[in-house]
């Protein structure tokens, strides 16, 4: 008796764990659905801006310009901008540092919104296996073509050029990694000892906590000073674009 008794005991665990297991997967299931199907609601009053993510992206050149474009929603009398991340998948995405993000759509299989402006920033493999991804290249190109600005941040430069549309821009990536550049691309006209570089719709920056001096630039230009310097004092940074070495190319 005792023996049947543990036995019951056993097979009542077992079910209990299984019926748990499915419970969860189940939940993670439609939660994967429920994600997948959502629709982001977009002003179509504002700039849209989609922000190129992938894993192994860097913090600072994804959420810099991401928090001053974001901010924009704030300030009255401008048009304002949508801010999203595009991937190739809606499955989370781990940047170099270790933080998870959803991005919003994914750019291999949905109706991507119109994408005014294009934001890269760096990624942990920009300067080898990213350059390889032709469905990403692909996308940079197209997007780029339509956009009324793109923006690189650090490395991302290196993708921008390896998809073609840097061809015949003035351009500048991540200090220590000029070199390199310049030996990839030697077609190029590549700058060293700026912040940023705008030529045409094309905005390249040296990236790190200086994502966000390029991005205070675009919006001086869209918005002017005043805008710029209160999108700046919002995260408390001194913001005189007269004092960041920067070259516009006119």
């Amino acid at each position: 008796m005792k023996y049947i008794g543990l036995k019951i005991i056993a097979l009542l665990l077992i079910s209990f764990c299984f019926i748990t297991c499915t419970s969860e997967q189940v939940k993670e299931t439609e939660t994967k659905a429920n994600y997948s199907q959502r629709k982001l609601e977009l002003d179509p009053s504002r700039y849209n801006v989609a922000f190129l993510i992938m894993d192994g992206v860097y913090n600072t050149e994804l959420t810099a310009p991401y928090d001053i474009f974001q901010h924009t929603i704030f300030r009255k009398g401008i048009k304002a901008m949508n801010t999203f991340m595009v991937a190739n998948t809606l499955d989370p995405i781990t940047s170099f540092e270790g933080i998870r993000m959803l991005p919003d759509f994914n750019y291999l299989e949905d109706d991507l919104p119109k994408i005014d402006i294009l934001v890269v920033p760096s990624a942990e493999h920009h300067l080898d296996s990213d350059l390889e991804d032709q469905a990403m290249l692909n996308f940079i190109k197209k997007a780029s073509s339509e956009a009324q600005f793109v923006t690189s941040h650090c490395d991302g430069a290196f993708v921008l050029a390896k998809a073609g549309v840097l061809n015949g821009v003035e351009s500048t990536t991540f200090p220590s990694d000029i070199a390199a550049y310049r030996k990839m691309f030697p077609e190029l006209k590549v700058h060293e000892d700026v912040l940023f570089v705008h030529d045409g719709k094309f905005i390249t920056s040296a990236g790190g906590a200086k994502s966000f001096e390029a991005a205070l630039y675009l919006s001086e230009f869209l918005y002017g000073d005043s805008i710029a310097r209160s999108l700046a004092r919002g995260l408390v940074i001194d913001w005189n674009l007269k004092k960041v070495p920067h070259i516009v190319i006119e």
